[in-house]
């Protein structure tokens, strides 16, 4: 294994500040929202659909132009170091020392690279959909991550939260899957199949160092 490439939302990005905000947004409940978004995860449906079930008829797009409109300064939808969950420092530069490139690439809007790049990780790079104008699961997006990393499929561990977004297009790209058991994706995804017979399942980052790079070779 020569470079680990990482999903963001929910893999190392608690995205849980996130919908709370929303859920204040809507004017709903926050286990509500939380709710909702789990069943979405649950029964497949579009995480979209979230939306319409709590506000039927909203229009996300002008819910979010006027809410930056009402509050420029706030983080409204974004993140920022604070959402980071407590092992991807520690992990990242673990994997970086014993060898390993660490590059994340995950489907996030334009201004998540910015956020990124601005909390100091310890990373090679920082790719979003949005800049490649592709987004997880095409096929596209994976053969992308190959192109910037300079190595074959085989040599690349691509980690995530969800089977179909992640899991399943990384195998089918020649990489080495890896789902992380965590979110509401993660946490149902690794009770299916698909998650150990394409990948494998930890329920951290602190268990990919020895994993992808022991050191007792």
């Amino acid at each position: 294994m020569k470079a680990v490439v990482f999903d963001v939302g929910e893999t190392l990005i608690d995205e849980t500040r996130i919908w709370c905000r929303w859920a204040d947004r809507l004017g709903v409940p926050r286990f509500a929202m939380l709710g909702v978004i789990g069943g979405m995860a649950a029964t497949g449906r579009p995480l979209a659909d979230a939306f319409e079930v709590l506000s039927p008829g909203i229009d996300l797009e002008e819910e979010q132009i006027a809410w930056a409109a009402e509050e420029p300064g706030s983080l409204r939808v974004n993140f920022d170091a604070d959402d980071l969950y407590p092992d991807v420092r520690r992990a990242l530069a673990k994997l970086r020392a014993r060898g390993l490139r660490v590059i994340i690439a995950g489907n996030q809007p334009p201004q998540a690279k910015a956020a990124l790049e601005g909390m100091d990780l310890p990373v090679d790079a920082v790719y979003t959909s949005a800049e490649w104008e592709l987004e997880k699961p095409d096929p596209t997006f994976f053969d992308k991550v190959v192109e910037v990393t300079e190595l074959r499929p085989p040599e690349i561990c691509y980690v995530g939260d969800r089977v179909d977004n992640d899991v399943m297009p990384a195998n089918a790209a020649g990489m080495v899957p890896v789902l992380i058991r965590r979110g509401p994706w993660g946490y149902l995804h690794a009770e299916l199949p698909q998650a150990t017979r394409y990948g494998v399942v930890v329920d951290g980052l602190d268990a990919l160092p020895d994993l992808l790079a022991p050191t007792d070779r």
